[in-house]
């Protein structure tokens, strides 16, 4: 059975259908047979870096320094295809990729690129994003870490939360304030001052790591700060990648619980014929198979926009928002479909549906992403007041 019903399949090419099939086996192969208990043991598999690295996922979307300088609609195909199997598996890659890699990309020296970019693309380095603080979540221009002169070098003190992958970290991209406005440094995470501590215990994204940052005068050289990064504009750069491989990879989880409900329904016998044959399960059915492709238009279109150049932020935040709400609310159909026994992680719903409550809420909230869109529409600033 296939919920691909629009034939958007058609509107791939080779190469992208490649992409898709490649990640595919990946995930078959590596992901599915060990996620429950990663989950359930809340542990994020290392040894997975390496295989990641060798099928050119890590900062696939950049070009030069080691990476694979594949297409943004590669990149989000991808991404659903890693979603597919975890929600946090693709985190990792976005994390990596979309935001360490992209402000090193976007935002560094040369040097910096030629001494992280390579070691990152192969999995031989971990990168992080530190901008989110215990009190500056959705308002980050109130971040209140700091960065002065001292001499030649900058000295940073602060803290951050929610920072993916800080403690397996080898760099941290640290966005502070400075008496100059925002600015972004690379902080080895061996530097004196730099603690990161995972925070536990989760009950979503247990397949991932989330940390605390402490910052206690951490002292970097003057070359670890990112030269192209002023203001909050560069973070933002950033997060953008990062929310255009969302708007792809949380339908990645939906086509999952979408295609584990139809699987159920139509082994499931109840009042002596299968579940699947019930109007009120085909109409659930059929609602989520609708919103589930009218979201996957969505992703592809804003690909085909991004690769052409054309895509603009409150795009980017209609394609979070949109792709959240629905494989959020297909994966919660999908747990109603499978009874009692979709609290079980023998099944996957109910972990998608639990990780995308996370997804839903990072690199921007829903109420985030509605104003951005409100103020495309009236061109009025609603965030404060």
């Amino acid at each position: 059975m296939t919920t691909d019903l629009l034939d958007l399949e058609s509107l791939l090419t080779d190469e992208e259908r490649a992409v898709r099939a490649r990640v595919r086996a990946l995930v078959d192969r590596e992901i599915r047979p060990h996620i429950a208990d990663w989950f359930e043991r809340a542990h994020f598999p290392r040894e997975l870096v390496p295989k990641l690295a060798a099928e050119g996922l890590l900062g696939m979307h950049i070009t030069g320094y080691g990476c694979a300088g594949r297409s943004s609609v590669e990149y989000g195909i991808a991404m659903q295809e890693l979603e597919a199997g975890d929600s946090g598996i693709r985190t990792f890659v976005s994390v990596q990729g979309s935001l360490a890699m992209s402000a090193v990309a976007k935002h560094g020296s040369e040097e910096q690129k030629q001494a992280w970019l390579p070691r990152m693309a192969a999995g031989e380095a971990i990168g992080c994003f530190g901008l989110t603080e215990p009190n500056a979540g959705s308002d980050p221009g109130a971040m209140q870490t700091f960065a002065r002169r001292d001499g030649d070098d900058w000295v940073i003190d602060g803290a951050k939360r929610w920072i993916g992958l800080a403690s397996i970290a080898d760099v941290a991209v640290i966005w502070a304030q400075t008496e100059e406005g925002v600015r972004g440094f690379l902080v080895e995470t061996s530097t004196p001052g730099f603690t990161a501590t995972p925070i536990e215990p989760k009950l979503s994204m247990r397949a991932s790591i989330q940390c605390d940052i402490a910052l206690e005068g951490v002292r970097v050289p003057e070359s670890a700060r990112l030269p192209e990064a002023r203001g909050l504009r560069a973070p933002f750069e950033c997060l953008n990648e990062a929310r255009f491989g969302i708007a792809w990879g949380a339908l990645g989880a939906g086509r999952d619980a979408l295609e584990t409900a139809l699987a159920y329904a139509g082994e499931r016998e109840v009042f002596g014929r299968p579940l699947a044959g019930m109007q009120l399960t085909q109409a659930r059915l059929a609602e989520m198979a609708l919103s589930l492709q009218q979201a996957q238009l969505l992703a592809l279109h804003l690909g085909r926009r991004k690769d052409a150049g054309g895509l603009r932020p409150h795009e980017i935040s209609m394609g979070k928002l949109a792709s959240c709400r629905t494989a959020i609310d297909i994966c919660r159909e999908a747990r109603a479909i499978l009874g009692g026994n979709g609290v079980s992680l023998e099944h996957s719903p109910m972990r998608h549906a639990a990780n995308l409550e996370s997804v839903r809420t990072y690199e921007g909230t829903d109420e985030v992403h509605t104003l951005v869109i409100g103020q495309a529409l009236t061109g009025l600033a609603a965030f404060r007041g």
